[in-house]
């Protein structure tokens, strides 16, 4: 493209974007807008964990001699990616254990040490080169923490010695500056449950065209798990405050939010581990499965984010690539053709005509979400037979909502807006039909409240008790979980006062516990869990009630 054409674009569309920033709602960023474009997105997981066959490298002191990926291509990680349609690979490039797979200085524990290509490799620099090559965009993934610090798993860079925080801060800085100055452009940088080391600065001057997944900085969110699915409606605008804590997640959507934060569904591809072994792959998903992510996040409005792990010999194996082909042609049978659509400019509400009487079982909606989330609410009908009848409704649309139902033919497609915040704004509506389609059906129970301690006024000491609850068979995935005392009488006087979360036996980021209620909670647990993972949540309690005794439960389930 002529570089004068491409100035004169580039200068149109951040005139758009001021212009919708004047609206009395929230709008996307123009970094914001360009990444929920990419829709599809591939992590790499590949790392120490690759060796051991467990999901995280603990100790940081594995012997890094064993790690040499004899065939490792990065071309063919790209090849894979672009195979499903993914436009953009996040490089997990240092992990919890802290090894880092640049020829960082902060560290011995790091590419300089290992055989691979006899210590001058740099595996960042190969995934940036292979992504300018195959046209994706790159993301970086930098534990905030290191387990050589005293800052394991959910510290967020936070050390369990106070007096290493100061000297870990400036290894951070450090490497996170690294890894933005000597790459090229990072479309998205991802802190894995926060950070906690001041890094706006950098941030700012090395990834101002940058996404960033968690941190008080966060531009993007976490959904709450790991599953790769959002529960619907989708609302990408939050409150600013609960972004700047950096733990926002899905449950704190609302279509008044002041901050737009888009959700990026993650999931592995084994269920449920990151990293590769012979094992772990015995967990592959199915391509059913993958569709039904692809559906409940990028047809909910929100980006998806699978990962890839590629084996000791740094390949992703052949049953992975053949999956994610395999995911790939399926999308592209399904939404490559419509058959028929309606582009700019659109109605309010918009009606789709057929020339004859059509078979159809996808409606994709498409709002002009640059301008915010002004549609709130909506049907639509066909005319069957010729007579209208209702075959979908719905909230929120966003970047894309795709409705699936079983096949109808019909003549006419009406949508009709029945709730709106400013004047709505298509972008597109679209008819499909999938051969051989039954719509999954889709029951959101409430996840069943489980009881996970108890507590007795009568063992209370001068009116206070300390209540450990062991959370280990509770919280058995990453994912947030509500817990709520319940008392056996409507007035107790007895009180939570403090509380304390522990994971792994780790001090962990007291922001994983957030307070919902006058005595329910939410946690937040990112980090993986496997057999050496532990949640313990400690509670020092009150009773102010002299006169009646009382006791109670604590019960504790899954947020959906």
């Amino acid at each position: 493209m002529n570089k004068k054409i491409a100035l004169g674009c580039l200068l149109v569309f951040e005139f758009l974007f001021a212009n919708a920033q004047k609206s009395d709602i929230a709008v996307p960023s123009a970094v914001q807008y360009q990444w929920q474009e990419r829709e599809r997105i591939m992590f790499v997981h590949f790392g120490v964990a690759t060796w051991t066959g467990n999901e995280y490298d603990e100790t940081g002191k594995f012997d890094i001699s064993r790690l040499n990926p004899s065939k490792l291509n990065t071309d063919q990680w790209c090849e894979v990616a672009k195979s499903w349609g993914a436009k953009e690979i996040i490089f997990v490039a240092k992990h919890v254990g802290g090894f880092c797979w640049w020829p960082t200085k902060t560290t011995e524990y790091c590419v300089r040490n290992i055989p691979w290509k006899n210590g001058k490799g740099d595996l960042m620099k190969e995934v940036a080169a292979s992504c300018k090559k195959y046209g994706i965009k790159m993301g970086v993934y930098i534990y905030p923490g290191d387990v050589a610090y005293g800052a394991g798993i959910g510290s967020g860079g936070k050390t369990k010695d106070p007096s290493l925080q100061e000297a870990y801060n400036k290894v951070f800085r450090q490497q996170l500056t690294e890894v933005l100055t000597n790459y090229g452009e990072m479309a998205e940088v991802w802190f894995d449950g926060n950070c906690v080391v001041e890094v706006g600065d950098i941030l700012k001057k090395y990834a101002s065209k940058a996404t960033i997944f968690q941190s008080p900085y966060a531009s993007l969110r976490w959904p709450g798990t790991e599953s790769g699915k959002l529960s619907y409606p989708v609302w990408n605008t939050v409150p600013s405050g609960r972004l700047k804590l950096g733990l926002a997640t899905q449950y704190d959507d609302t279509p008044d939010g002041d901050a737009w934060a888009p959700l990026e569904a993650d999931a592995p591809l084994y269920d449920h581990y990151w990293f590769w072994s012979k094992e772990k792959e015995k967990k592959r998903k199915s391509l059913e499965e993958l569709i039904d992510m692809y559906y409940k996040s990028v047809g909910y409005g929100g980006n998806l984010l699978i990962n890839s792990c590629p084996d000791t010999t740094g390949l992703i194996v052949p049953d992975d690539v053949s999956l994610y082909r395999a995911f790939g042609a399926e999308l592209q049978k399904r939404f490559e053709k419509p058959v028929a659509q309606l582009k700019l400019p659109i109605a309010i509400n918009p009606i789709l005509h057929f020339q004859k009487p059509t078979a159809i079982n996808h409606i994709v909606l498409e709002e002009q979400y640059q301008y915010g989330h002004r549609i709130r609410a909506y049907t639509i009908e066909a005319k069957v037979n010729g007579k209208w009848v209702e075959i979908a409704k719905g909230e929120s649309v966003g970047r894309k909502k795709i409705e699936a139902f079983k096949t109808i033919t019909t003549t006419d497609i009406r949508i009709n807006v029945t709730k709106n915040k400013l004047a709505p704004k298509w972008r597109s509506v679209s008819a499909y039909h999938v051969s051989n389609f039954e719509p999954s059906v889709t029951i959101q129970n409430d996840p069943e409240w489980k009881v996970c301690g108890s507590y007795d006024t009568k063992t209370f000491k001068n009116g206070a008790d300390t209540l450990v609850l062991n959370l280990d068979s509770f919280i058995t995935k990453p994912g947030q979980y509500e817990i709520a005392m319940v008392a056996d009488v409507a007035i107790t006087g007895t009180y939570i006062v403090e509380t304390y979360l522990e994971f792994d036996g780790e001090n962990t980021q007291q922001e994983y516990l957030q307070k919902t209620g006058h005595s329910s909670f939410n946690i937040n647990r990112t980090a993986q869990i496997d057999r050496n993972s532990h949640t313990k949540l400690t509670l020092y309690m009150k009773s102010d009630n002299e006169v009646f005794q009382n006791r109670g439960v604590f019960k504790i389930r899954a947020r959906r």
